[in-house]
């Protein structure tokens, strides 16, 4: 059983304060990341969204753990009705006028086993949405005052 965590990271063509503004307001997350209700980079927040596979979808549970401002977001990570809890960590490092973000999620082994809770299926699912939807996000031109 691999116990490692999944780690994954991404270098944007955007300044940091973009990134951190589009991984923390729930207006900007909306366009690239859940339908989330709410959200408020603040421990102890907690926030639910559903999401899943084609087959399933599934009712998340997370929390706020930890905040570094324009630096690190930390939340927990769970499933109603299934055990187990991981923990999901954006941590944002200027290069430059870019930003590399590197995304941790620790845990996964404490998640029931199936398809849906693979460590392949995370990997994939992280790759589109830090990848492809983050990375189109942030680097779409803004219109200027």
């Amino acid at each position: 059983m691999q116990h490692e965590p999944l780690m994954l990271e991404r270098t944007f063509n955007a300044p940091i304060d973009r990134v951190w503004k589009a991984i923390t307001d729930n207006k900007q997350m909306k366009h690239w990341y859940f339908d989330l209700e709410d959200f408020k980079a603040e421990p102890g927040f907690e926030f639910t969204f559903s999401g899943g596979s084609k087959e399933k979808t599934y009712i998340h549970h997370c929390k706020v753990t930890e905040v570094i401002v324009g630096k690190k977001l930390t939340y927990s990570w769970g499933y109603e009705g299934y055990p187990g809890e991981s923990f999901v960590t954006m941590e944002l490092f200027p290069e430059g006028d870019k930003t590399r973000l590197k995304l941790t999620h620790a845990g996964l082994e404490t998640l029931p086993a199936g398809k849906d809770f693979a460590r392949e299926s995370f990997l994939k699912g992280w790759t589109q949405i830090i990848g492809t939807q983050l990375k189109d996000f942030v680097e779409k031109p803004v219109q200027q005052d």
